[in-house]
């Protein structure tokens, strides 16, 4: 399952990654086929003012100079006894116009106006000397400028002569941002950008206010070819918020993996939890198992042995020995049943079915009694119990017998775990509105580890395989949620071979 899950978010990753890197790869085809157009847009917006102006100059002034061209195609068809003859003419008449027109700094500039002029005649069955007398079947002429021609011939000029013209006076700032602006929309690309032209990798005066040349995200392209086919200028932009548009675009998808493979991680690790605390619950109730058979096994056996010994003839003639024997099975059969009360009891305490009423109590009283419950347990080992109750206010709300219980089971705790001569402290003070119950001994103690879950239902803490400490792990699993449904609250401060010390801080009523 491990495997797969990590094989699960690796892949994810990839495809992740992977996606990001075409996007980026889109955005760069993108922006870079955007600023191509718009320098190609603003080169041909130049051309054609510039040629409209030309086109609208007076046409009156004599050429300088002028070249003609022809071509004569003659071709006849035996056939049909007809004769073709095509011809066509170019003129190229070339002006010396003003700078002033075009605003270059020039004080002149060459033009050429090309006019073409074509013809077609056919002729029916003409000799090479009489088609000069007769008139043609067929006479197409076709005659005017050839404005694509002089197009190129004006750009080809054009370039020449604006090299030296200064690039801010060639396009403004506020074209380029609206032709910027309108061609990435229609691709897609709606975000902020800053732009500059430079010329041989130096600013000019044609940038956005915020532009800042960082190589490894500036896109740039040539714009105003020479006649050369070579650039000085790199049209040049930015986007501050690139890499934020780019995720967005597979936002939708890294959120729902994210989303599914945390599920898929929630889940696995619950599964995980359960299986660890299945395992857990299960060792603790083998543990218990073993340790209630153990407490059971001692009071039947002693119970078995009792009434073998009531039923031999010598013994059950014997008063005193019949009633010692009856005495011994009364106690272990209230052992027994004080084991199982105390099962019945947790079970119905987590069940919420344990009906606990409170009145006023003092809590001085209950510990006085409490102690009369293991006084002589105490007194057996050569033990003492000592009380110190500073407490002046002892006035809680609690069940009498069930609190009783509480520090019955502390107590009993402290006298279990002590090797030698139980030797136990009690103590009360008043802390604000609440009253504090410590109960000290100087036992065998415990480990930080057994400290955090002492309170925990069938847990003991591993003492080896002998039973030298008798019990099933669940009297201090009483006292913390008896303590609680008294809104109180129960810890412990331990330290291995030194003893333990168990805190109780209830709440005063006045």
């Amino acid at each position: 399952m491990s495997l797969s899950l990590v094989g699960i978010i690796s892949i994810q990753a990839y495809y992740i990654n992977d996606s990001v890197k075409n996007e980026k790869e889109r955005f760069k085809s993108n922006v870079v086929t955007v600023l191509n157009n718009v320098s190609n847009t603003i080169e041909e917006n130049e051309y054609e003012k510039y040629f409209a102006e030309y086109l609208g100059l007076d046409r009156e002034k004599k050429a300088d100079e002028d070249a003609v061209s022809q071509l004569l195609i003659y071709r006849k068809n035996n056939s049909t006894k007809e004769t073709l003859i095509y011809k066509s003419n170019v003129l190229e008449e070339n002006y010396k116009l003003s700078s002033s027109l075009f605003d270059i700094g020039l004080d002149s500039l060459d033009i050429t106006n090309i006019i073409g002029n074509s013809s077609t005649e056919i002729y029916s069955d003409l000799g090479a000397t009489e088609k000069d007398l007769k008139s043609p079947i067929t006479n197409i002429i076709r005659s005017g400028t050839i404005d694509e021609a002089q197009k190129l011939n004006f750009k080809k000029n054009l370039k020449e002569i604006f090299r030296s013209k200064p690039v801010h006076k060639r396009v403004s700032e506020e074209e380029i941002r609206t032709l910027l602006s309108e061609k990435l929309k229609k691709y897609g690309v709606d975000i902020d950008f800053e732009f500059a032209i430079y010329s041989n990798d130096l600013a000019t005066k044609v940038s956005s206010d915020n532009f800042e040349n960082i190589k490894n995200s500036t896109f740039s392209v040539p714009i105003f070819y020479d006649e050369n086919n070579q650039s000085l200028y790199k049209l040049l932009v930015n986007f501050p918020d690139d890499r934020k548009f780019i995720l967005s675009s597979i936002m939708s998808m890294i959120l729902l993996s994210i989303i599914f493979t945390s599920i898929i991680i929630l889940a696995y690790s619950s599964a995980l939890f359960q299986l660890v605390k299945q395992r857990k619950i299960s060792e603790i109730k083998s543990d218990f198992i073993n340790n209630m058979t153990h407490e059971f096994k001692t009071p039947i056996a002693t119970i078995n042995l009792a009434l073998d010994a009531i039923r031999n003839p010598k013994v059950i003639d014997d008063k005193d020995k019949v009633l010692r024997y009856l005495g011994m099975i009364k106690e272990e059969n209230k052992r027994m049943h004080a084991q199982v009360e105390n099962v019945l009891r947790i079970s119905k305490l987590e069940k919420n079915e344990l009906n606990i009423s409170k009145d006023r109590v003092k809590l001085h009283d209950l510990v006085e009694d409490a102690i009369t419950h293991v006084e002589l347990i105490v007194e057996d080992r050569q033990g003492y119990i000592k009380t110190f109750l500073d407490a002046e206010k002892s006035s809680i709300l609690a069940n009498e017998t069930h609190f009783t219980n509480v520090i019955v089971n502390i107590l009993d705790n402290a006298i279990k775990y002590s090797p030698n001569a139980p030797e136990i402290e009690v103590y009360t003070e008043n802390v604000g509105n609440n009253i504090l119950l410590k109960i000290k001994d100087h036992g065998s103690g415990m480990s930080k580890a057994a400290a955090k879950k002492v309170f925990e239902k069938f847990y003991r803490e591993h003492t080896g395989n002998i039973h030298n400490v008798k019990g099933h792990g669940l009297g201090l699993a009483y006292v913390k949620r008896i303590v609680e449904d008294h809104q109180g609250y129960v810890s412990v401060e331990s330290e291995k071979d030194k003893g333990s010390t168990f805190i109780i801080k209830l709440p005063l009523i006045s």
